[in-house]
């Protein structure tokens, strides 16, 4: 793999989502969105619920809308030509799917970010230190493999961008309801327990919540999201090579 024609892939990737205004609309304003209805809506003290209790939920649900995004750009590339030029020029398959891979964890990170600034307004707050949010920033970014990995798995079965977008919620509802900001019971905990989300939110609230960043359950938490997140994107990798570029 070349690092400069694959740093020349990104570069070229993050000025065409730039220009899109739509791309833009799902990538930053969504989240922003979200953040404040959610802000708005939980920060209620009639609802007797805390803002803090649900936020670690939307930092990961930042990272699930992704799933949409690389689904779509993936099916626009097929249906453009571009993976079929790619074939008969110099730059290698894996130099592509490296660039699409970093542009789309640097967008997660993005959306995790905006995500941040705007909880403070509603009084979100962390308990733990510069080490805690370190591994917080790396737990998100590990976790965003998955969702580039599922909508590259989306991408695969879908005929167009369109359907791409339609079919990309089957991956997001689920993780959204049952594994994030939605509260979790004991008839769907189940549910949640296979889905990568529930593993990022439940160590994030640890994290954030000032336990130690040796406990159990978020090493346990980090292990499942790492595990998961390599499976996921190097299956989305080969399925797509396979049957999605065609």
């Amino acid at each position: 793999m070349d690092i400069q024609k694959l740093f020349a892939l990104l570069k070229m990737e993050l000025k065409k989502i730039i220009r899109e205004p739509a791309y833009v609309f799902l990538m930053f304003l969504f989240p922003a969105v979200l953040t404040i209805i959610f802000g708005f809506a939980f920060s209620d003290p009639e609802l007797g619920m805390s803002f803090n209790t649900m936020a670690p939920g939307l930092f990961a649900y930042a990272c699930i809308f992704i799933i949409m995004i690389v689904a779509q750009a993936f099916s626009d590339a097929r249906e453009q030509g571009l993976l079929r030029r790619l074939a008969i020029t110099p730059m290698k398959a894996s130099e592509f799917m490296g660039s699409q891979i970093i542009a789309n964890m640097i967008i997660s990170m993005l959306q995790v970010l905006i995500v941040f600034i705007l909880a403070q307004f509603f009084g979100f707050s962390v308990n733990t230190n510069i080490f805690g949010i370190l591994l917080a920033i790396l737990l998100m970014a590990i976790f965003s493999l998955s969702s580039v990995g599922l909508g590259l798995i989306t991408a695969t079965i879908s005929k167009s961008s369109g359907v791409a977008t339609g079919l990309s919620f089957i991956f997001i509802l689920p993780q959204m309801f049952f594994g994030t900001f939605i509260p979790i019971t004991s008839t769907t905990r189940p549910i949640a327990m296979i889905l990568p989300s529930y593993y990022a939110t439940d160590a994030l609230k640890s994290i954030f919540g000032g336990s130690s960043l040796m406990a159990s359950n978020i090493l346990i938490d980090f292990a499942f999201i790492s595990i998961v997140s390599v499976v996921i994107v190097l299956l989305g990798i080969i399925l797509f090579k396979k049957y999605g570029n065609k």
